[in-house]
């Protein structure tokens, strides 16, 4: 793996949260309303942190160097692909519960918070390990290659998230009520503290990213150990992902091919991890980078053209306006594709 190394000041681990605390406050208040948020403005805020993940390579190149900067880069456009992956994902959880469209927001939002702590402890658990015990880059690498494998071949079947075991832990030590209240995670009844239908919504959404997680940060570590590195490309990957769903969201079906790119990455991630501990040593970060954007453009490319014409809709809670009707959200998309198999799932084309 890239041993890439260098000092990084108290303050600017600091600096940096903080940074990212004030984006994401930037963020809450201007979606404090719930309003519906359209393509056109979904991908302005799309374009706003992109443009932020792209700058900060900026600054790394004029503190670090090329090699920090261009590391950075590819950690963070791995990131940026397997976080489409979760798109999917998102749209079936909503679809699923039948959340309205305005609400959904609120529930990425929290969830982004989530994900970002998740992949924080993932990171430097994942960056000790492989620092300290070597064998543990072809453990590492083997469970990515087989991530790879399993999204490659993966086929359509039913996904139900209320079954998955942490929702069903939930609903057993929390009362919950099964309809949504406005935005409200938790009401009272009676003076007792009840959870709402939107709060099971967001641990499924946590629960899912929790596994996500999981594989995301192994492919990063795969370019590099440097922990710094591999969580600002996690962080500003994942900022953008509320906006990215939202953008996205009209265009999944799209995407039919997708998962076989994913795919590519994440065995290319194993491989190269492995070969690391090997007499090849670590791959240069320009082959790395090359790899990445090209499996990118080539499978996007390639469901765009195979799908030209076809309605790009996807399942989502806008199909489901009435919250009236909320006890038939068991039933919203029974026969949604998942999008990884095992330990995610896809539509396969």
């Amino acid at each position: 793996m890239n041993e890439l190394s260098f000092a990084v000041p108290l303050w600017v681990w600091a600096a940096v949260t903080l940074g990212i605390g004030v984006m994401l406050a930037v963020d809450l208040i201007a979606h404090r309303d719930n309003h519906v948020i359209g393509f056109r403005e979904a991908a302005i805020w799309s374009s706003i942190w992109i443009a932020i993940g792209l700058g900060f390579g900026l600054i790394l190149w004029a503190w670090q160097g090329g090699d920090a900067s261009s590391t950075y880069y590819a950690g963070y456009l791995i990131e940026k692909a397997l976080s489409i992956d979760n798109v999917f994902v998102f749209a079936l959880v909503f679809s699923f519960f039948a959340v309205p469209d305005a609400y959904q927001h609120k529930v990425l939002f929290w969830g982004v918070i989530g994900a970002l702590a998740f992949r924080l402890v993932f990171i430097f658990i994942g960056a000790e390990l492989l620092q300290v015990f070597f064998w543990t880059a072809y453990l590492f690498g083997a469970f990515l290659i087989w991530t790879g494998w399993k999204m490659a071949v993966s086929k359509d079947e039913e996904v139900h998230p209320d079954r998955n075991p942490v929702v069903r832990l939930v609903k057993k030590l929390i009362p919950t009520d099964p309809k949504f209240h406005g935005d409200k995670f938790f009401i009272r009844v009676n003076g007792k503290r009840i959870a709402t239908l939107l709060f099971v919504v967001l641990v499924a959404i946590e629960a899912t990213d929790l596994i996500f997680a999981v594989d995301s940060v192994a492919a990063v570590l795969a370019i590099t150990t440097n922990t710094f590195i591999v969580w600002t490309a996690n962080a500003f990957a994942v900022l953008g992902l509320r906006s990215l769903y939202f953008c996205l969201a009209g265009l999944l079906r799209r995407f039919t091919y997708l998962h076989y790119g994913l795919a590519v990455l994440l065995a290319f991630a194993g491989v190269k991890l492995i070969l690391s501990e090997t007499p090849v040593g670590k791959l240069p970060i320009p082959l790395t980078l090359g790899v990445i954007v090209a499996t990118i453009t080539v499978s996007i490319t390639w469901s765009l053209i195979a799908t030209r014409g076809q309605n790009g809709d996807t399942l989502t809670g806008a199909d489901h306006p009435d919250e009236t009707a909320q006890d038939d959200t068991h039933h919203a998309a029974g026969h949604a594709s998942p999008a990884r198999q095992g330990t995610h799932q896809k539509e396969s084309p």
